[in-house]
């Protein structure tokens, strides 16, 4: 009769876990990886633990920091606030005329109501009137606070506000009426009368490059930087 084979030896057993049970059965020691010195890696892998430095921010042809896109859209909407605070000052009391006129002229109507001719010449006109003038004057003040105003210093209240400034793209350049003016053309005349080149005229600095310039800027050969914290 065959006898079975005895039992065969057990592995070594680890050590008893402090919990008192079994202790699990050991086995061979795994070694730690080690990275010789001067070991690259693969080719075309960067060595072990390598990091890449970050970019250094973009600079202008000054060497100044260039102003960022949201730094740029707060001080427009605050030079915005200033135009609009002008322009509600100087024409409230006008459209509030008007309004009492027409108002007038409908109370003074017989039962078929106002005269159509009449209502034109007294009412209408006058309000076609006082629209191109808030288009007129809006542009005459875009002029003298964006071009006059701005060549002093290279800065809007709102840039001062940012502490952003105007430079040329050519440091040795002025920053003349005539370079102001041509940011004036395309900023506000040309956004006033072309549909939608405001938007494209502001956006544009988001992929432009090296120097994140408006087509503004461009047209205008200057840059917009960042002149403290």
């Amino acid at each position: 009769m065959t006898q079975p084979p005895p039992n065969p030896t057990p592995p070594p057993a680890g050590p008893a876990p402090a919990g008192g049970g079994f202790a699990p059965p050991g086995g061979p020691a795994v070694p730690a990886q080690h990275v010789p010195p001067g070991y690259a890696g693969p080719p075309g892998y960067p060595p072990p633990g390598y990091a890449p430095a970050p970019l250094p921010p973009p600079v202008a042809p000054n060497g100044q920091p260039l102003a960022s896109f949201g730094d740029r859209l707060l001080a427009y909407l605050i030079d915005t606030a200033v135009a609009m605070a002008v322009m509600m000052a100087l024409f409230l009391p006008v459209f509030f005329l008007v309004f009492v006129r027409i108002i007038d002229e409908i109370e003074q109507s017989g039962p078929n109501g106002p005269d159509p001719a009449e209502l034109w010449t007294s009412v209408f006109l006058p309000l076609f009137a006082a629209e191109l003038g808030v288009l007129l004057l809006m542009l005459a003040f875009y002029w003298v606070y964006h071009v006059e105003y701005a060549r002093r210093t290279g800065q809007t209240l709102g840039k001062k506000v940012m502490k952003l400034r105007i430079v040329p793209v050519q440091p040795e350049a002025a920053l003349s009426r005539g370079v102001l003016g041509k940011r004036w053309v395309v900023e506000f005349a040309g956004g006033m009368f072309v549909p939608f080149l405001s938007y494209l005229d502001g956006f544009w600095q988001l992929w432009d490059k090296p120097w994140q310039q408006c087509l503004h800027d461009k047209f205008a050969g200057t840059v917009v930087v960042k002149v403290g914290p």
